[in-house]
C-alpha cells in the first residue's frame, strides 16, 4: 500500500465549483436563447455552443478568474468572467466567418444568446457573494488569524491579509518572544500582541482558527516545539518560509511519485501557460510581420545600398533553459562580431555604420526577430537575450543571472521599458536590467506581456543608452 502525498493543491474544489456553474449559466443562456428566438438545435448550433464554452474556459485560465482571491472579489470576478464571454462570442463570430457558416446562423439569436449569459453570469456571481456576505455578517464565515513571529515574511503576509478582506480573516495580532529591537524595523511600532506561548494557549482555548508561523527557517527546533504543542488542537497551521520569500520564481508542489518536493526555481511559462505564451506569440508576431512588411524591404535594400556586407547579422545567443539561438537583426555595423569575444557598442562607435546608428537608436535593427519569434526561438516579450561572451562574463559577478534563462529571450522586456536598455558599461547597469528581467519571470501574466507591448509602442523604441 503506498503512502498518501503529504501535499495536496488548495482551492481546486471552489475553481471547480465556479467553472461549473459558468458553463450551466453559458448553456442555460443557449437553451434560453433557443427558446426565446425559436431557433433549431442544428449541428452548427451545437457546434457554436461548444466553440464559446471552450473559448471562454480558456479565456478565464488566462484571466485567473479561478484564484481564490479572484473568486471572492466581486468586481473583479464579474469583469473577468464578463471578459471572457465578450472574447468567447468575438471568437465564435471569428470562426463562423473564417469557416463560412455566418449565415446558418442567427444574428438576433446569438446577440440574445451574450446578453443572457453576460446576465446569467452576473447573476449567480450575485447570488453566491450576497450569501457569502449574509454569512460573515451572521459571524459564521469568520476565521480568526494570528501570526507567529514578527519578520519580514509575516509583515508580507500580514499586508496581503490586509488587502484581501474578501477571505474573511479576523487578523488577532502579531506573537513573538524577541525584545522590540530584533523585531522587522516595520512592525517595530506595531508591536506584538504577546509571547508565542499566548498564541499556542489562545489556539487551544478555540481563540484563533489560523495560525500562521513565520520564524526564520534556521529555528527549526523552536518551530518543531511550536507545533508538537498545536498538536492537541484543532487550530489550522500554515508554515511561511522566510528565506524563499525574495527568491522563489513560480514556487509549487511537485510530485515524483510519492515524494513530494516543494519547486525554488521554475519556469513561468509550463503546461497551459505555455500554450497561452506561444499563442500570443505567434498571432502578435504574424500580424506585426504582415504589416511591417514593406519597413522590412526597404531597410533591407538601404543597407545593401549604403555598406558591404550582409543585410542581416546572426549572432549567438543564449535562449531558453541557456540553449544557443541564432538571433536575427539587421547590420548595422561594418563587422560582424561573433566570436568569444564581443565588444559592445559605445557612443560614437567607428564601427557603427550611419545608417546603422540610426536603426539602433530606433530599434529598427531589431524587427528581423519577429522571423525568430515565429521560428520558436524568440518570445514578443522577455528577458533581452545577450552575447554569448557577456553570459559568460555578467553569469560569474551577478547573482541569479542565468535565471534569465527560464523563460524564452524577448524582443521587447520589463527591462527595456524602464530604461535599461543599450550598453552596461558597468556591473550595477547590468544587475539592475537582471532585476528587472527576474521581476518579469516571477511576476509573468499574459496581460503583464500585454502591458509592455503598449509601454514599448509608446516608450520602449528610443533610448540614450542605445548606440
Amino acid at each position: 500500500m503506498t503512502s498518501p502525498r503529504t501535499f495536496k493543491p488548495s482551492g481546486s474544489s471552489d475553481a471547480n465549483f465556479y467553472r461549473l456553474f459558468d458553463m450551466f449559466a453559458l448553456f442555460l443562456a443557449f437553451q434560453c436563447a433557443a427558446l426565446l428566438y425559436n431557433f433549431k438545435l442544428t449541428p452548427i448550433y451545437a457546434t457554436s455552443a461548444l466553440t464559446v464554452a471552450l473559448s471562454y474556459l480558456y479565456c478565464a485560465e488566462v484571466f485567473s478568474t479561478y484564484r481564490s482571491w479572484r473568486a471572492g472579489k466581486f468586481r473583479t470576478m464579474v469583469m473577468c468572467a464578463w471578459g471572457s464571454v465578450l472574447i468567447a462570442f468575438a471568437f465564435l463570430l471569428v470562426v463562423s466567418f473564417l469557416f463560412k457558416f455566418t449565415e446558418s446562423l442567427s444574428r438576433v439569436g446569438i446577440a440574445i444568446w451574450f446578453l443572457l449569459s453576460v446576465a446569467y453570469l452576473y447573476i449567480w456571481r450575485l447570488g453566491a457573494y450576497l450569501y457569502k456576505r449574509n454569512r460573515r455578517k451572521l459571524g459564521l464565515s469568520q476565521r480568526n488569524v494570528a501570526i507567529i513571529g514578527a519578520t519580514e515574511s509575516a509583515a508580507y503576509l500580514h499586508a496581503e491579509i490586509v488587502k484581501h478582506d474578501e477571505l474573511g480573516f479576523n487578523f488577532k495580532g502579531f506573537y513573538d518572544d524577541r525584545s522590540p529591537e530584533r523585531l522587522f524595523e516595520q512592525l517595530e511600532q506595531q508591536g506584538v500582541e504577546g509571547r508565542i506561548q499566548s498564541a499556542v494557549d489562545a489556539a487551544r482555548n478555540g481563540e484563533i482558527d489560523i495560525l500562521y508561523i513565520a520564524l526564520p527557517m534556521k529555528a527549526q527546533k523552536r518551530i518543531a516545539d511550536i507545533l508538537l504543542q498545536l498538536g492537541d488542537t484543532t487550530v489550522d497551521v500554515h508554515i511561511v518560509p522566510d528565506f524563499l520569500l525574495s527568491n522563489l520564481i513560480h514556487a509549487r508542489i511537485e510530485h515524483v511519485g510519492d515524494v513530494d518536493t516543494l519547486s525554488v526555481f521554475e519556469a513561468p511559462c509550463i503546461g497551459a501557460h505555455e500554450f497561452i505564451k506561444r499563442t500570443e506569440d505567434i498571432v502578435v508576431s504574424a500580424i506585426i510581420v504582415t504589416l511591417i512588411t514593406p519597413v522590412l524591404l526597404t531597410i533591407a535594400a538601404a543597407i545593401k545600398l549604403t555598406s558591404k556586407g550582409p543585410i542581416i547579422f546572426k549572432q549567438d545567443r543564449y535562449g531558453l533553459d541557456g540553449r544557443k539561438i541564432k538571433v536575427w537583426k539587421f547590420r548595422s555595423m561594418t563587422v560582424t562580431e561573433n566570436s568569444d569575444v564581443v565588444t559592445q557598442a559605445t557612443k560614437n562607435d567607428a564601427r557603427i555604420t550611419p545608417l546603422g546608428g540610426f536603426l539602433r537608436r530606433t530599434s529598427l535593427d531589431e524587427l528581423p526577430q519577429f522571423i525568430n519569434v515565429l521560428k520558436g526561438d524568440m518570445s514578443i516579450v522577455g528577458p533581452r537575450p545577450h552575447a554569448v561572451a557577456h553570459n559568460e562574463e555578467y553569469r560569474k559577478k551577478v547573482e541569479f543571472y542565468m535565471f534569465r534563462h527560464k523563460t524564452k529571450p524577448g524582443i521587447t522586456g520589463w527591462a527595456q521599458i524602464n530604461g535599461w536598455r543599450g550598453e552596461t558599461d558597468t556591473l550595477d547597469k547590468m544587475a539592475k536590467r537582471v532585476e528587472y528581467d527576474l521581476h518579469y519571470i516571477k511576476h509573468w501574466s499574459l496581460w503583464f506581456d500585454v502591458k509592455i507591448i503598449f509601454m514599448t509602442i509608446f516608450k520602449g523604441f528610443k533610448s540614450e543608452n542605445a548606440y
